[in-house]
């Protein structure tokens, strides 16, 4: 007698990315993420690519393995996908020290973020909507 199989995390028709431990603060990876939130996947990777942040790149890579979860693992259309989450969270903070004048030091703190993104197929979303 085992254990019963967990439900899923995500709908039929959604397919997640999850970037842990990226070594930026999680508000500016939050600016990255309110770029992408809602729209279609070819023009937040164009958002992505052509952004001037430095964490663009790894936000395009976390995006971009969403959109391969979804063709290999869930077998939605490419084309039809959209944005439908992209959230941040805290991740650990590491804590330095740095010296000051006079013997005295003060702390650096060093965040760590998390970034989640929920690709939606708007397409099986427009079909259940029109078949009830």
């Amino acid at each position: 007698m085992g254990k019963s199989k967990a439900p899923p995390k995500q709908a039929s028709n959604e397919a997640r990315a999850v970037l842990k431990m990226a070594r930026i603060s999680p508000q500016k990876l939050n600016l990255l993420a309110q770029l992408i939130r809602g729209l279609p996947v070819d023009k937040a990777q164009a958002q992505l690519r052509f952004s001037r942040k430095r964490a663009a790149a790894e936000v395009l890579k976390v995006l971009e393995s969403a959109i391969h979860n979804a063709d290999n693992n869930h077998n939605l259309d490419i084309d039809s996908l959209i944005v439908a989450e992209a959230h941040v969270g805290k991740n650990l903070v590491m804590k330095r020290m740095h010296s000051r004048a006079r013997g005295r030091g003060v702390r650096v703190e060093k965040p760590f973020s998390q970034i989640t993104i929920i690709l939606r197929d708007s397409s099986v979303a427009a079909q259940t909507s029109e078949a009830a």
